[in-house]
């Protein structure tokens, strides 16, 4: 580090499912940089869905910053250092001060430097510990209201999850597809007949292992309109009623005339 400050950086980004962007995190630790008057700046963005997940770009940054090669390491938050819990957080901080790196948390304005005092150090890990049980007990509150949210839509009658094939969400509650719901249909019916699934499947284009996992229930479903779920039966209301899998030649005209219409109702 030289003495006007630090004059190369790591950013440490995470998020835990791919859906998320860590753009957020890396705008805001780049401007942070900037200010500091640093342009030497390597990023490590990565994606971890679970503690028990590798963590390669994660471990990347250690055996980097155990080079000497960086004089800072920031990240937008502390808790994005663990998944663990605070004792890796503590764990990391002395792994860096160790090889003369410092830390810098934005989110709670933690910064722990190699010139700060030893006293200072034990006292900002003790701090940075704190914060990590803390973001810890946030996370698990987070989990248990976002699971007492989805037991309440569910018991409300609403669709919480990915629809079946052949149907869709429409205001939290499950409708059916129905052109999409005869085209699979047709495909079940067929390999309840004995056709090979691998030949249905490129006829139809269903992919042959969403034909195998329609079993039991889920295929009784579309072959009769029956199903446990409230939410999944309420929805099948729409193309009842439905002919056995032995009807279907003699019905089927007269099912392709009802979804037609069906369609026409949902198009107004």
């Amino acid at each position: 580090m030289s003495e006007n400050g630090p004059s190369t950086a790591a950013i440490y980004a995470r998020v835990s499912t791919a859906d998320q962007d860590v753009g957020r995190q890396l705008d805001e630790a780049r401007e942070h940089l900037e200010g500091l008057g640093v342009d030497d700046v390597k990023e490590y963005p990565e994606v971890v869905s679970g503690a028990a997940d590798t963590r390669e770009v994660y471990n990347e940054l250690l055996d980097d910053v155990e080079t000497g090669r960086f004089d800072l390491v920031v990240v937008h938050e502390i808790s994005r250092l663990s998944r663990l819990g605070p004792t890796e957080i503590h764990e990391f901080i002395q792994h860096c001060l160790e090889h003369d790196t410092g830390v810098e948390a934005l989110d709670v304005g933690l910064k722990i430097h190699v010139d700060d005092g030893e006293l200072q150090q034990t006292i900002y890990s003790m701090i940075a510990r704190l914060m990590g049980d803390l973001a810890q007990i946030e996370h698990t509150q987070k989990l248990q209201r976002i699971r007492s949210g989805v037991r309440a839509a569910q018991n409300a009658g609403k669709w919480t999850g990915r629809p079946p094939a052949g149907f869709v969400v429409e205001d939290g509650y499950l409708r059916v597809d129905p052109a999409e719901f005869l085209h699979i249909r047709e495909a079940v019916t067929r390999v309840d007949r004995g056709e090979p699934y691998a030949e249905v499947a490129e006829d139809t284009g269903i992919p042959e292992s969403t034909l195998r996992n329609l079993e039991g229930e889920r295929r009784e479903m579309y072959l009769a309109g029956n199903a446990d779920d409230d939410r999944v039966d309420d929805a099948l209301d729409d193309v009842r009623p439905l002919g056995t899998p032995e009807d279907l030649d003699r019905d089927d005209e007269q099912l392709r005339e009802r979804v037609e219409r069906l369609e026409e109702e949902l198009d107004l």
